[in-house]
């Protein structure tokens, strides 16, 4: 059922894209989306969870950091209606089709928090890296790899930023 949701597009979008290729965008943008919600929650989560004595900076850094994952969750969604598609938008559907887990029930200190984000983003970066290449080349969606090369930069930057805390 979900994946007939999923699948399911406008075929009135006449923007130089074949439908069947729309349909494969439009499957990795809602993976993106699901895997982008999970790691949202995980970093809200932390946010409000963190404690110890750099409870004051890890609380801020993790709040700039779901404010951005926030604002990409709304443009990814954008972007799979731009095409024709429909976007999962539960939280059961999100889990179904993540590349991203959540660890329920535990609560690790702050570093292992800000270890746990980086290896998301990293294995988002990945994904993302793989898209873009996908996009461009299988499917012949030069604009949906432009948005995700954007996407894979402001996650190397977020990257980035968790990695200074653990050097």
């Amino acid at each position: 059922m979900l994946e007939k949701q999923v699948n399911e597009m406008r075929e009135n979008v006449d923007i130089g894209i074949e439908s069947e290729n729309r349909k494969e965008v439009v499957a990795i943008l809602n993976t993106l989306l699901a895997s982008e919600y999970v790691l949202y929650t995980k970093t809200r989560n932390y946010h409000w969870n963190v404690v110890g004595k750099d409870f004051k900076e890890r609380h801020e850094f993790f709040q700039g950091q779901y404010e951005k994952l926030d604002a990409m969750i709304d443009e990814i969604a954008e972007r799979t209606r731009q095409l024709g598609g429909l976007t999962v938008a539960t939280l059961n559907e999100f889990l179904q089709i993540a590349n991203l887990q959540e660890n329920p029930g535990e609560y690790p200190s702050d570093l292992k928090m800000i270890s746990n984000l980086l290896k998301d983003h990293e294995s988002t970066i990945k994904y993302l890296r793989k898209s873009a290449k996908d996009c461009d080349e299988e499917y012949d969606d030069s604009g949906t790899n432009d948005f995700l090369i954007g996407l894979m930069e402001i996650h190397e930057k977020m990257a980035w930023m968790l990695r200074t805390h653990l050097d």
